[in-house]
């Protein structure tokens, strides 16, 4: 018995676990209530909607009683969230110095001449609509600020107050740098909406409350990322929206109530199911051909046409607009690559047509990261293109094939 094996025993032996503590937090639905009821009041928001998420906040207290607060909690601080995140109130002032929108839209965008004008005639218009309001005498040069004050509803449900324009042309042309230099010379936040493919209504009007995935609409989106509520919405693609009769129909329908200046003062999304005011918004729509979008809807708008640019107007797009922006952002000074005149015709046309100048950037992005390559490499430090050399810097494959 004396030699039996014994078990060795472990020097520092283990202590054993504790039990576990409880949690130190404390579930308190009232505090979180009142969290939510706090953020609701920390936004200028209307007495309508205000009104109704004070009921939304009741109906929860209540239910805490019930044991279904959890459920219900969250589809309210989600609507709420929403809520105070819309710039109630917030507007920008628009600068309609007709002298400084000219220079804008020259600054950018060479030719167009009667677009130009178009525009022009429009802002001018505003200038003496808001004149009227404020009894300060337009001019061409002076800035008539807009206060959106209560006097300013006299100008809405008006289509020379907010006209819809739609720039109608094919790809390349500048629709969309049009629409923001307008922007721009405005003064207002632009916001680009895409509606290519757009296949369901509640894209654009949101999503009821009551289903899964409840959100606002895109205008609604647009607003809260603009910061104001009078921003410039650019709606693209218009005439690419679903090809299917039944949900084009539903969406021409909702674009109607948005873009026509009689009725989208009290547009209603369909989450937030409260009127929200779009009479200060001005809406700008792109579009390829005008076959894809109802009658009803072109009524409401003025359609611009944009014409393709000829070889000389793309030379000197090329020259004065675009060779600065690819210099710039290719990192390749003046004297590091320039051109000769007789060049260009080559440069801007090197292979069939392009109505546009998306492939004449494309063209000379390429040959700008050649003649990159070609400094890095030690092949040189300046380089000038020529009718002689041109093509080692433009392939004959480079260009739209017609």
């Amino acid at each position: 018995m004396d030699n039996l094996p014994t078990t060795p025993q472990p020097a520092n032996p283990v202590a054993p676990t504790p039990a576990p503590q409880a949690s130190s937090l404390v579930f308190d639905p009232a505090g979180e209530i009142e969290g939510l009821k706090k953020l609701a009041d920390s936004v200028p928001m209307p007495a309508g909607l205000k009104e109704k998420i004070d009921k939304m906040l009741i109906r929860l207290t209540r239910m805490v009683q019930l044991g279904s607060y959890s459920r219900e909690y969250e589809p309210v601080e989600q609507y709420i969230k929403w809520a105070v995140q819309i710039p109630w109130g917030k507007y920008t002032s628009d600068n309609l110095d007709l002298v400084n929108a000219k220079d804008n839209l020259t600054k950018y965008h060479y030719g167009l001449d009667q677009i130009k004008d178009r525009i022009l005639e429009y802002l001018a218009v505003m200038k003496l609509q808001v004149a009227e309001v404020t009894g300060v005498q337009a001019t061409a040069t002076n800035t008539v600020s807009t206060d959106h004050s209560e006097e300013m509803s006299r100008l809405q449900g008006s289509s020379s107050h907010a006209p819809i324009l739609c720039f109608v042309g094919i790809q390349g042309v500048g629709k969309t740098s049009m629409a923001k230099s307008i922007g721009s010379a405005l003064g207002r936040k632009f916001i680009r909406v895409a509606l290519g493919a757009l296949g369901n209504v509640s894209q654009i009007r949101g999503t009821p409350v009551g289903q899964d995935n409840a959100e606002p609409g895109q205008i609604i989106k647009a607003m809260i990322r603009a910061g104001t509520m009078n921003p410039l919405i650019l709606l693209d693609e218009i005439d690419k929206t679903s090809s299917e009769s039944g949900l084009r129909a539903d969406l021409m329908a909702a674009l109607l109530e948005i873009l026509d200046p009689e009725q989208n003062s009290t547009f209603v999304d369909h989450y937030l199911d409260y009127p929200i005011d779009l009479s200060q918004v001005m809406f700008i729509t792109t579009a390829n051909n005008l076959g894809g979008i109802s009658a009803a809807l072109l009524d409401r708008l003025e359609v611009i046409r944009f014409g393709s640019y000829t070889d000389d107007e793309k030379v000197a797009i090329a020259k004065d607009y675009m060779l600065p922006k690819v210099r710039e952002a290719t990192g390749i000074g003046p004297d590091q690559l320039s051109f000769d005149d007789d060049v260009w015709p080559y440069v801007v046309r090197p292979l069939g047509f392009d109505a546009g100048v998306r492939q004449l950037e494309r063209t000379l992005t390429l040959l700008a990261r050649k003649v990159a390559r070609l400094i890095v490499e030690g092949k040189g430090t300046s380089f000038k293109v020529t009718k002689e050399n041109f093509r080692e810097f433009i392939p004959e494959d480079i260009g739209v094939y017609s």
